[in-house]
């Protein structure tokens, strides 16, 4: 077993929203299982003489972010912005892990329903062979298309399709068309997301939160908007009578996010937010985009910065049924060190969030690898690491 020690961590946060900082300060991880093998105390380098070591300085370790709403195409290249290598950017803004919510932007994209089974297919394949800078994307994920039946959506399954698209952005926009459709996937274990707000792009369509409580989805895509959101009634309505996953999302209504996150704190259910950014959209490509929705939340709304982590990591990892976002023995060591950027007023990583500015990332591992060493997007930290 080879093994890599990380030591000398200041704060460790968990990814458990409960519980969202851990006693501990050292990191064991099984580089070829690429899986965290126990946490604890510095004392546990005894245990493994010759190991790499991973001299965290003192800094923040957090599990590695989740962004749970990208429009990929394939590859790390974007036709809304002609734009390459987006993906590999956003690893240096911490993003270890991507959901697709569709790949919408894809030019010609099939709407019959052939077409749209082998879009979903080869995204969801293409992904899983190849990860843009490292960046574990799961792509493929359908957009319903009128003529689809419930033998195309087994035959997806089988190919490894699990994810349904925001429902609203292709053909299938009535509650009524879209429902079976949502049974049959959720029957074979397939994840649903379901567009809300106003429109986003041509084509797509203005939903409600009694579409949405009628199709019954597992996660109401940018409830804050995308960019547009629905009013706080509607808002209200979602919070109140469903139990769904409300995901924030970087491109979105700044106002509306503030409003959802104290509305459920208030109720304490801060477990149903998730974040992500909704991009590449109109809006652009943004790297930080992640980084910036949690230091947002935990800068105006509110909610401490090491919870608002936890909406981004252990949170989305949970509504997915993902083996990463947080930090335990088993998981996947996705793991990123932050710390406080040069100058912030903050005295450490979360100090510095919650006063508003946004943490330097020292360090980005996926599966048990260093894949960044230094940034190059986010503010230089003020500490260092030392391998």
């Amino acid at each position: 077993m080879t093994i890599t020690v990380i030591t000398n961590i200041g704060t460790l946060l968990s990814g458990d929203i409960n519980q969202p900082i851990l006693d501990s300060d050292t990191i064991v991880i099984d580089v070829e299982a690429g899986k965290i093998h126990e946490i604890g105390t510095n004392d546990l380098l005894a245990k493994y003489p010759g190991c790499k070591i991973i001299d965290a300085g003192g800094l923040t370790v957090m599990p590695g972010l989740i962004d749970s709403h990208v429009h990929p195409v394939i590859g790390d290249y974007t036709p809304r912005q002609k734009m390459s290598d987006f993906i590999d950017s956003s690893l240096h803004g911490g993003v270890t892990t991507m959901i697709s919510a569709g790949e919408c932007h894809t030019p010609g994209r099939p709407t019959d329903p052939a077409g749209v089974k082998a879009l979903a297919v080869l995204a969801a394949k293409s992904f899983a062979k190849q990860r843009p800078g490292g960046v574990k994307v799961h792509g493929g994920a359908v957009i319903l298309e009128q003529g689809l039946t419930e033998a195309d959506f087994a035959e997806m399954a089988a190919a490894g399709v699990w994810l349904v698209g925001e429902v609203g952005l292709g053909s299938v926009k009535k509650p009524t068309d879209a429902v079976p459709m949502v049974k049959w996937a959720k029957k074979l274990g397939m994840r649903v997301m379901m567009h809300t707000g106003g429109t986003s792009i041509p084509g797509s369509s203005t939903v409600t939160a009694d579409d949405v409580i009628q199709v019954a989805p597992h996660v109401v895509s940018h409830i804050n908007g995308g960019p547009t959101a629905i009013s706080p009634l509607e808002i209200d309505k979602l919070i109140e009578q469903t139990d769904f996953a409300l995901e924030i999302v970087q491109c979105g209504n700044p106002k509306a996010a503030d409003l959802v996150v104290r509305r459920l704190t208030k109720r304490n259910q801060l477990h149903r937010v998730i974040i992500g950014n909704d991009a590449p959209s109109g809006t652009g490509v943004i790297p930080l985009g992640i980084l910036r929705t949690i230091t947002q939340l935990a800068s105006l709304s509110g909610v401490p910065a090491a919870q608002a982590v936890a909406m981004a990591t252990g949170n989305t990892a949970q509504v997915y049924s993902l083996n990463t976002g947080s930090i335990a023995p088993g998981k996947e060591a996705d793991l990123v060190i932050i710390d406080k950027p040069m100058g912030s007023v903050g005295q450490d990583a979360l100090t510095a969030m919650e006063a508003g500015d946004l943490p330097g990332v020292a360090l980005v591992i996926v599966d048990g690898k260093v894949l960044v060493t230094k940034s190059r997007n986010t503010p230089p930290p003020a500490g260092k690491v030392i391998i």
